[in-house]
């Protein structure tokens, strides 16, 4: 049986589950440079890399980042989502201090919320179908 490059293994599992992330910044503000994003993405696989998981797509505009994630089912995603947030805000925050002028209340980078969304895969409707059609035993 070949296992296809996608699928990831554990000591007893097979697995290959990705997240879609949005994490936007708190009021909406119109913060991030080009500078800003290269460097949050950085921090962004180090933490990922911490999790065993994998930072696989990133990007952003002026007030949100995407994050596209391979994680492993040990990894609970509020957890890497509370780090990935936390560890951002802060070092951002410490290494670009023009940023911490918009939040000098807050003393925070991101929105409270956040999008998280399962990707990847066979859509719904044929998963569902495939479980249907199962040989149920008599």
């Amino acid at each position: 049986m070949s296992i296809d490059e996608n699928v990831r293994t554990g000591r007893h599992c097979v697995f290959r589950m990705h997240v879609h992330l949005v994490f936007v910044t708190k009021y909406r503000h119109s913060v991030f440079a080009d500078r800003h994003l290269t460097r949050c993405e950085e921090i962004m696989q180090a933490v990922c890399k911490d999790f065993e998981a994998e930072l696989v797509e990133f990007n952003g505009a002026n007030n949100h980042v995407h994050l596209l994630v391979n994680f492993p089912p040990k990894v609970a995603v509020s957890k890497l989502v509370n780090s990935l947030k936390g560890v951002s805000s802060r070092r951002l925050r410490q290494e670009f201090p023009e940023l911490v002028r918009h939040y000098w209340r807050a003393q925070r980078l991101w929105s409270g919320s956040y999008f998280a969304g399962s990707v990847g895969g066979a859509p719904l409707s044929i998963v569902k179908q495939y479980i249907e059609q199962q040989n149920r035993p008599l």
